[in-house]
């Protein structure tokens, strides 16, 4: 790309806007606020209040140049404060509604399902979840409340991504004993001689709750059964709670546990995230996704599978699901560095369509229905060797063909 050729063409004097009666008035710049500082989205969007808005419109009727912006904001360094060469630019991608900002279109550059024929499911996942659902047909997204639990937020022994953190568990089903990866270290709990675990992060929780339904610690619902033949099991202040690892393989002295309470906080933000990406696939008039992208640093390094047993998302080919990193930084990267990506953000920020989810009147059953692991009704073709009570109906039935034909 040439990148002196691709420079938008600079705005030019429109000269049939009428000036009659109008006083000519000397140019003067009119502030924009500080992006700190703007409220609402009209002041997102343009950088002026409502003050200065007509201010500006009249400066620029009488100086006969015409002002309004493009979506995207650029604006001179030294204008903002950011300690940069002077003249640099600073580009602002556009935001699609309120609660689904620039960083959503940072992925949404980055990932362009406009391009693509097939329904792709792109999920930013934080503590507040955006999905985007379509194809070069169509696009909507929404925005979903999935709270800073999948970031190890709220948990009993959660912490951030750091050295010493367990991000990865595995239960056993016949014997209920754990094991679990630290970050930092590659080896399995039980290769160590010194495990020295800090806490449980975002991607450990992750593993922890799905391997705790696939051993039957936990069932559909989320809650703990009873009378497990485990030392691991136990009660403690009211609740039940599952040891991850024993004080012993801690450096804070303390078992890391995993408690009744840590769990009904991931339930609550992966049903909002299914209930999201449900609502969005019923208002495209689809059935099924034929893609899902897991974007955002956390979704990096969660397990795909876990992530689907647990039902933070519709089925899927296993294949068909990827994690993409940081696509909003990928994407901001782009815009910064092709002026044909700001281009693209400016077009296709206008043309999805924003969903408001907490509006929809279905969203609360829907919701109910996605607390369940991995959801209350609906089927995952592609998990049915994997789920508990799919192995047991399949066990049964061939016990009854061999029953049968023994007797024939």
């Amino acid at each position: 790309m040439d990148l002196k050729e691709a420079r938008p063409t600079p705005l030019k004097p429109i000269e049939e806007v009428p000036k009659e009666g109008v006083e000519a008035e000397a140019r003067r710049i009119v502030p924009v606020l500080k992006p700190a500082e703007r409220s609402g989205f009209a002041q997102v969007e343009l950088g002026f209040d409502q003050q200065l808005a007509p201010d500006e419109s009249k400066r620029c009727l009488h100086c006969a140049i015409y002002a309004q912006k493009d979506i995207t904001e650029t604006a001179e360094a030294r204008s903002i404060g950011i300690k940069i060469s002077p003249g640099a630019y600073i580009h602002v991608l556009p935001i699609e509604a309120g609660f689904v900002g620039a960083d959503n279109v940072g992925v949404l550059i980055a990932e362009a399902p406009y391009k693509q024929d097939k329904i792709e499911l792109v999920i930013d996942i934080g503590t507040n979840g955006e999905l985007i659902l379509g194809n070069r047909e169509r696009l909507i997204s929404a925005s979903c409340a999935t709270g800073p639990a999948f970031e190890g937020a709220e948990l009993k022994f959660g912490m951030r991504a750091a050295p010493g953190a367990i991000e990865k568990v595995e239960i056993d089903r016949n014997t209920l004993e754990a094991r679990f990866k630290v970050i930092g270290d590659d080896r399995w709990s039980t290769e160590m001689e010194e495990v020295k675990a800090k806490g449980i992060c975002g991607s450990g929780i992750i593993d922890a709750i799905p391997q705790l339904f696939l051993a039957g610690i936990i069932d559909k619902t989320g809650r703990f059964k009873k009378d497990l033949q485990t030392s691991r099991l136990r009660e403690a202040d009211g609740q039940l709670e599952y040891v991850i690892a024993w004080a012993d393989e801690t450096s804070i002295g303390q078992d890391v546990v995993v408690c009744q309470d840590d769990i009904r906080a991931i339930q609550l933000g992966k049903a909002a995230m299914y209930a999201g990406s449900k609502i969005l696939m019923r208002a495209l008039g689809v059935e099924k996704v034929d893609k899902v992208i897991l974007a955002g640093a956390f979704g990096s390094y969660i397990d795909k599978q876990s992530a689907a047993i647990l039902g933070m998302f519709p089925d899927c080919e296993p294949k068909n699901v990827y994690s993409v990193g940081n696509a909003a930084g990928d994407g901001a990267r782009m815009a910064l560095l092709n002026v044909d990506k700001r281009r693209e953000a400016d077009k296709h920020a206008r043309k999805v369509d924003y969903i408001e989810l907490t509006v929809a009147p279905e969203f609360e059953k829907i919701f109910g229905q996605s607390m369940w692991i991995p959801h209350m009704k609906d089927d995952f073709p592609h998990l049915r060797d994997l789920l508990p009570e799919k192995r047991e109906t399949e066990q049964k039935d061939e016990e009854k063909r061999a029953l049968s034909a023994g007797g024939g």
